[in-house]
């Protein structure tokens, strides 16, 4: 089943291959891994459909990369176990959402076992579920734009609200999100925005938005790096001619791709990850990312600074699903109802450095979090931003062939 090329949600509504591999029980620390949120999307409609393990220096114990874990946490060749026992909960989820603390708070609470596979793209994770590896999960963490695929493929349990404790603490955004109406398949749970990260001493200013690559490219040549995604960077172009993210006009689409042209100079490469070294070392002046990977290396980096841009962004919801295939849906709606505590939610949010879409769980938390506009901007940027929605494909096709034009000129 092919993966759309766009990730979806709506105008107002905002609505990670596998890597390290470890049991929750008996291991030893893991090494530092990024939690970056490597959401690629394909730019060809016929491509391939805490609690924090990096940025707070944190073990991820129990993660498998669907496979059996070796005594150094790396991958080894044999396949995922069939999803454990009633006492056993396989989850499938981007690195950096889960750690010893949130697993070991669940376990004692309901006595179930949690093993962790990790995934760093959408296309990865449906790239297994198609080979059949997903009968192994119960929990599975894909993006907005990837529920629609799931559901379209029948791949998903459409969810017992009775069985579901805490809906009614979501924001109202995440209630009714335009990419799962009424959270039928979906609990949204981690969400985030699109960016630009600087060093404001080394650029010498304050950047408030996309135009200043623009306004500076004559001095930033090959000192900007730009998301490998189509959507994204001809997205960001289009907010800065006035037009949506989700523009279905070729003539708007056209005038983005002419005015990339005119940094081209300047882009140094299109990279959703493997920038952080670089922008850290001077080598690049302005990357553009995702929220959740900006604030990580900030966290290491506090010179950096990440804002979304005045004139708008994207904004992205990661969700918790139940595969059809699910071999243990009772300890799934377990983990579901555990993570929707807004004291659980509230914690993750203060150990993971992740955004919450529980205004419950917001209200717990301490001022200068609630505050921290990289995080949680405010009403008014949001106002400015949009999901990524789905288009036709005809003009799906409008957009990939300017991103190839784009790429490898």
């Amino acid at each position: 089943m092919p993966l759309s090329n766009q990730k979806n949600g709506s105008d107002g509504d905002f609505d990670k291959s596998e890597s390290l591999a470890s049991r929750s029980q008996g291991r030893s620390p893991l090494p530092r891994f990024s939690p970056a949120r490597r959401r690629f999307l394909k730019t060809s409609a016929a491509a391939a459909s805490g609690l924090a393990l990096a940025n707070c220096a944190r073990n991820l114990s129990n993660a498998n990369s669907g496979s059996s874990p070796t005594a150094t946490g790396s991958p080894a060749s044999s396949p995922s176990p069939a999803g454990g026992s009633a006492s056993e909960l396989y989850i499938y989820t981007w690195a950096g959402y889960t750690d010893d603390a949130l697993i070991e708070g669940f376990r004692e609470k309901t006595g179930i076992q949690v093993v962790v596979d990790l995934y760093d793209s959408n296309e990865a994770m449906m790239a297994k579920m198609q080979a059949g590896g997903g009968s192994a999960y119960s929990i599975i963490y894909p993006s907005d734009y990837t529920v629609i695929e799931m559901v379209k493929s029948g791949m998903l349990t459409s969810l017992d609200k009775s069985r579901v404790e805490g809906l009614d603490a979501l924001k109202p955004k995440w209630q009714n999100p335009v990419y799962d109406r009424g959270n039928a398949h979906s609990i949204p749970t981690i969400w985030g925005t699109t960016g630009l990260i600087y060093d404001p001493q080394k650029v010498g200013k304050s950047i408030d938005g996309w135009n200043y690559i623009w306004d500076n490219r004559k001095n930033l040549t090959r000192k900007v790096t730009l998301i490998n995604d189509v959507r994204e960077v001809l997205g960001a172009t289009l907010r800065t001619l006035g037009y949506s993210y989700n523009t279905t006009n070729p003539d708007q689409i056209k005038k983005a791709f002419n005015k990339l042209v005119q940094i081209k100079p300047a882009i140094a490469s299109f990279l959703t990850t493997g920038w952080e070294d670089q922008l850290a070392s001077g080598d690049i002046t302005v990357s553009m990312a995702y929220s959740q990977d900006a604030i990580a290396l900030i966290d290491e980096k506090p010179n950096l600074k990440y804002i979304v841009p005045q004139t708008g962004s994207s904004v992205w919801t990661d969700t918790m699903v139940i595969p059809k295939s699910a071999p243990n849906p009772e300890a799934a709606y377990a983990w579901i109802n555990y993570l929707l505590q807004p004291e659980i939610a509230a914690e993750m949010v203060k150990q993971l450095g992740i955004a919450t879409p529980s205004q419950a769980a917001f209200d717990l938390l301490p001022q200068e979090i609630q505050k921290d506009v990289r995080r949680f901007p405010t009403e008014a940027t949001l106002s400015k931003c949009e999901g990524i929605a789905p288009v036709p494909e005809k003009i799906t096709e409008v957009y990939d062939q300017y991103w190839t034009r784009l790429t490898s000129s």
